[in-house]
């Protein structure tokens, strides 16, 4: 097919809006596996007998992947294609999710979900990069909102839909819901979708995508494999030594590349930032809470798969909410005002939710997570629009790029050191007295592997005190939420300005003059 430019004819093509439609199927799945999978983890666990590390991994292995390699795919699909590079990501997507579902132990799961990090990376960039070539200017703000409320419908969408499979079939199923979705895609971007490309694009830089897979993979090995290893071992020592020196060796060639593939200097700008350090605090509470309240829900409070999702829901209804309230409050207040409140508004809900006990019962945790979820969305969907806003036009391509990895590495750290640290307590706390070897360390694993113990003992003490370690390390990881939250308020309040410029691009033979913006616009 040959490459099409933003033609008269490409605009006014009929065949937009189905292609839109492909897209948002996509986007959907994305969306999806933000969230489906935590709700199926207690369920795999007992199933496969995942300790808690591995549950890490099953999560962080997608969200490592993607986070190194959406940021060169999207300068692939500049340069080859977007439509083919688009077609070949859901392909590796479909591929994992069908190695996923037939997956029969742990070490293939990870390796499904790694895939799917590859398969993802390819898909997120390029279904927003094409969009110009099928929209005229006035379709293209109506086209980018549908395919992002598509990908955010995803996420409270996900555990219900995967509540209500793990209720009904397999743990497989969660993968299967994909292969459909994603054929559907493929189809449509063959027949609908035109070629576009951009051959002025920075070159993707192997050695620097390589140093940032193996350095930010081998910072959360170290983490996940800290609590049951110890923090002294060889390995776990070795992971973050390795870790140290490969993001160095990353910043460093990227600070000296003429034309770098991530813009570090952007991070020199206090605008953009402070506002994502506040954007990224926001995906580290939201994922290190998602990974950990599924274990909660399932193996404490006893709830089904499908009730799982629908309790979850509190957290997601808060975000909503802020989603409609959060620009209008940032025109009336400003977006510092706005950013400091909602991280303080996260603080307290954290420290009321560090308060839940064995006892509590379901109506506290939904009263904490819904102040949760508003806390977390009110500070991050300002802080994101005011980073957007600290970016000249020229840089907005590698700015966004770097907000996304920044995100996305800030994602898989909440799940990695949250979930390091509730095993570690958990561990800790657990009595496995009177239990044969093998017995115990199954207990120790996860609080799941605890309760598969005790019901084919029979021992209601195991379970009880399963029970009150896991709850007890939850509790653990809500307070460091919370004071992470409170430092992250007074930083913003100090380094975030009340007015954003966009950064001054310094790059040889150019020069931008800085436009003042409100931080909120």
């Amino acid at each position: 097919m040959a490459t099409v430019t933003d033609s008269p004819e490409s605009r006014l093509d009929p065949r937009r809006w189905w292609a839109l439609g492909a897209l948002v199927a996509s986007m959907l799945v994305l969306g999806f596996d933000m969230t489906i999978l935590n709700v199926a983890l207690p369920t795999i666990a007992g199933d496969l007998g995942a300790s808690t590390g591995q549950q890490q991994w099953m999560a962080d292995a997608y969200i490592v992947v993607f986070a190194a390699l959406m940021l060169p795919a999207g300068l692939l699909g500049d340069r080859f294609g977007r439509r083919r590079m688009l077609i070949g990501g859901l392909g590796v997507f479909l591929a994992a999710s069908v190695v996923g579902a037939l997956a029969s132990d742990v070490a293939w799961v990870i390796a499904a979900r790694a895939l799917m990090g590859v398969g993802g990376a390819f898909v997120m960039p390029l279904a927003m990069s094409v969009l110009p070539s099928l929209f005229p200017r006035d379709e293209q703000t109506k086209a980018i909102g549908i395919i992002s409320a598509a990908s955010a419908l995803g996420m409270p969408l996900g555990p219900i839909v995967g509540g209500w499979l793990l209720n009904h079939f397999w743990w497989g199923s969660v993968f299967v819901l994909n292969v459909p979705m994603v054929a559907l895609g493929i189809t449509a971007c063959l027949f609908l979708l035109p070629e576009s490309r951009d051959p002025a694009a920075p070159k993707v830089d192997t050695v620097s995508t390589v140093l940032t897979a193996l350095g930010l993979g081998s910072l959360i090995y170290a983490i996940i494999e800290g609590p049951g290893r110890g923090w002294s071992d060889a390995l776990v020592v070795g992971g973050f030594a390795a870790a140290v020196v490969l993001l160095a060796a990353l910043v460093l060639r990227e600070r000296r590349g003429t034309r770098p593939m991530l813009d570090l200097s952007l991070l020199a700008h206090r605008g953009f930032l402070s506002n994502t350090l506040a954007a990224t605090l926001g995906m580290f509470v939201l994922s290190g809470v998602l990974f950990l309240l599924p274990q909660y829900l399932q193996a404490v409070l006893g709830t089904d798969a499908l009730g799982t999702g629908v309790r979850i829901l509190p957290l997601m209804g808060g975000m909503l909410l802020a989603a409609r309230l959060a620009q209008p409050l940032v025109i009336r207040f400003g977006a510092r005002s706005v950013v400091c409140a909602a991280l303080a508004v996260l603080a307290f809900a954290a420290f009321l939710g560090a308060r839940t006990t064995v006892a509590s019962g379901y109506g506290f945790t939904a009263l904490w997570l819904s102040i949760a979820g508003i806390g977390v969305a009110f500070a991050m969907i300002p802080a994101m629009g005011g980073a957007m806003a600290a970016l000249d036009k020229d840089r907005a391509g590698r700015g966004t790029g770097l907000l996304s990895t920044v995100r996305q590495t800030g994602s898989a750290l909440g799940v990695a050191l949250l979930g390091a640290l509730v095993a570690g307590a958990y561990t800790d706390r657990l009595s496995t007295a009177g239990l044969p070897g093998p017995a115990a360390d199954i207990a120790r694993d996860s609080v799941t592997g605890a309760h598969g113990v005790a019901g084919r003992l029979g021992d209601r003490a195991l379970a009880a005190s399963a029970d009150s370690s896991y709850v007890h390390g939850m509790d653990l990881a809500l307070v460091v939420i919370g004071i992470v939250a409170l430092a992250a308020a007074l930083l913003s309040a100090t380094l975030m300005p009340a007015r954003v410029r966009p950064a001054e691009d310094t790059s040889p033979g150019k020069e931008v003059a800085p436009i003042s913006a409100d931080a909120g616009q």
